[in-house]
């Protein structure tokens, strides 16, 4: 697919700022914002940005390709969009739009448990092709059955959550009212009066729900009694114990998300996972943490040779993909940057943001005289 976009918005930057302006602030915050002070939302990006390449402009050159490999699969370029919950509260049917996009642009998608819409749509958008992230639930039975559906309809890779096991002290979401499900003040609606396109997708493709849970959800519930369910349905603590029998139950690759420490991934190999990705939920849920960046090249170090080590949290462009590449990532995820893209510019988000990133990507590969993404190493500048 042509890499073409909105040169309007020619960085994710551009895409937040647009973004602003069309989603209601408690929305816009729920995705924008990290937890307690947001350190480490802010240091996720700033110490990706200390890592420097270096080009090599005397080699001899062919032409750079950005294709890249990862768990058995090829892909167009070394990223793909990262699961996010509550996608469609942020932008209306953002998770189909994003699907659509990454299965055009050959780049993979992962479904969150807890977003707008469910495996099988995911399925049928993507030909099979969607990754699914499993929320760890409370009860076996519904473990069982999501995993189930997950296999039924052709998800290549499981990806388990390790790293919620509590939710984050977030103060913009407390003041907004904004919970799972989120309510509805006085306030929040003001709020969506003032964003009328916002509010009129929202009329189109109705109130955001948590489809894949609908089969587990009793009907007749408020939105008190809801929260209460998925508090109780969801914990998202796991240990080896829990993780055995979701090894022996899926039989695709199995992807440990949220690690961020050399225990962990020694565990996960131990344990037979294909992958981990690096991650510390985008700044989510721990201020205290360290950044992915610095994380990611201490793992990789370690055990790359072992286990495929992949990335999220932080990444806002092209040089940040190749940055994390460079740092021993196989791949990288992105979850705020996409829907940056849908809440900008809506249903041509998914495309408009791949594409750009895909141009960004391709460019740093040519000035550093990279002609693939596995000799990008090779560029890193250490100090």
């Amino acid at each position: 697919m042509a890499n073409a976009f909105n040169t309007a918005y020619p960085s994710v930057d551009d895409l937040r700022t647009k973004a602003k302006s069309r989603v209601p602030a408690f929305a816009f915050e729920y995705l924008d914002g990290g937890c307690n002070e947001d350190v480490s939302i802010k240091r996720n990006t700033s110490e990706i940005r200390d890592v420097q390449l270096q080009p090599r402009y005397l080699n001899n050159y062919g032409q750079s390709s950005t294709k890249t490999k990862v768990l058995g699969m090829e892909f167009d370029a070394p990223f793909g969009i990262a699961p996010v919950g509550l996608q469609g509260l942020m932008w209306p049917n953002s998770p189909a739009i994003l699907a659509k996009a990454a299965h055009q642009h050959n780049v993979p998608f992962i479904l969150s448990t807890v977003t707008t819409m469910d495996i099988e749509k995911a399925s049928e958008l993507t030909e099979g092709n969607a990754w699914f992230q499993l929320y760890n639930p409370v009860e076996d039975a519904v473990r069982n059955d999501i995993i189930d559906r997950a296999e039924a309809a052709g998800c290549p890779v499981l990806v388990l959550l390790c790293d919620v096991p509590t939710f984050g002290f977030r103060p913009r979401d407390f003041k907004n009212g904004l919970a799972l499900p989120p309510k509805m003040s006085v306030r929040n609606i003001m709020q969506i009066l003032g964003k009328p396109t916002w509010a009129y997708n929202t009329l189109k493709y109705g109130q955001p729900t948590f489809e894949n849970l609908k089969p587990y959800t009793p009907e007749g519930l408020n939105l008190k009694q809801l929260g209460a369910f998925m508090d109780r349905t969801f914990s998202g603590k796991l240990n080896e114990e829990k993780i055995k029998p979701i090894r022996d139950r899926w039989k695709g690759k199995l992807v440990l998300k949220g690690v961020a420490s050399l225990e962990d991934t020694a565990a996960a190999i131990r344990m037979g996972f294909d992958g981990i990705i690096v991650s510390n939920h985008g700044g989510r849920q721990l201020d205290a943490a360290q950044s992915t960046i610095n994380s990611l090249k201490e793992i990789a170090a370690t055990y790359g040779d072992q286990i495929e080590v992949m990335m999220d949290s932080g990444l806002r462009s092209g040089p940040d993909i190749a940055r994390a590449m460079a740092c021993g990532a196989k791949f990288t995820f992105m979850g705020r940057s996409f829907m940056y893209g849908c809440g900008a510019l809506g249903n041509k988000g998914g495309d408009h943001t791949i594409g750009m990133l895909k141009t960004q990507f391709k460019q740093v590969m040519d000035q550093l005289v990279c002609e693939r993404v596995e000799d990008l190493p090779k560029h890193l500048i250490t100090t």
